[in-house]
């Protein structure tokens, strides 16, 4: 994203010295004979840089506008997967909890002898099975966490280098 601003922002300057080297030339129309005092070749390489300036500025704001559509979609797709993840986990834990009540009734039950044995031990292995499929869901959320940061350093990465060397070129 800084590259792209770099770049916008360099054509703009760009742009504005041309303009100001053509400020000091007087203006014809476009169909009048320029004047004696005008290089008519100067006049024509000038427009022709112009012109293509105008081109470069063009095509790295077309440019800009798909990069900005790419990150969006790139954010909209991240934080849809962010919201999944965060519902499963809300799920997931919600059904934990029940299972964990119903075993404490379970052995509530157990122990003032109404229940059988086998039942309290199924339900045990469910809730065994729950605290692995809990513990799989957090590993999936720290995936998440982890591949976002990694994102975000791989993009820092060029800025950073950059930054070092200006700061190597300005000593």
């Amino acid at each position: 994203m800084s590259q792209i601003n770099e770049l916008q922002a360099r054509i703009t300057a760009a742009l504005d010295r041309i303009a100001q080297g053509l400020e000091g030339r007087p203006v014809a129309a476009p169909d009048a004979t320029p004047d004696a005092g005008a290089d008519p070749e100067e006049l024509a390489r000038l427009r022709e840089q112009l012109g293509e300036e105008q081109l470069a500025n063009a095509q790295l704001q077309e440019r800009i506008k798909v990069l900005h559509a790419k990150l969006e979609a790139a954010e909209g797709a991240r934080s849809e997967s962010l919201r999944k993840l965060d519902a499963d986990l809300q799920a997931l834990r919600k059904a934990n909890q029940q299972l964990r009540d119903n075993n404490q009734t379970l052995r509530e039950a157990q122990v003032a002898g109404v229940s059988e044995p086998h039942l309290i031990n199924k339900a045990m292995m469910a809730e065994l099975e729950g605290l692995r499929a809990a513990r799989g869901a957090d590993r999936g959320e720290v995936e998440a966490v982890l591949a976002a940061l990694g994102q975000v350093i791989a993009e820092a990465e060029p800025a950073a280098a950059q930054n070092e060397k200006t700061e190597t070129s300005d000593a």
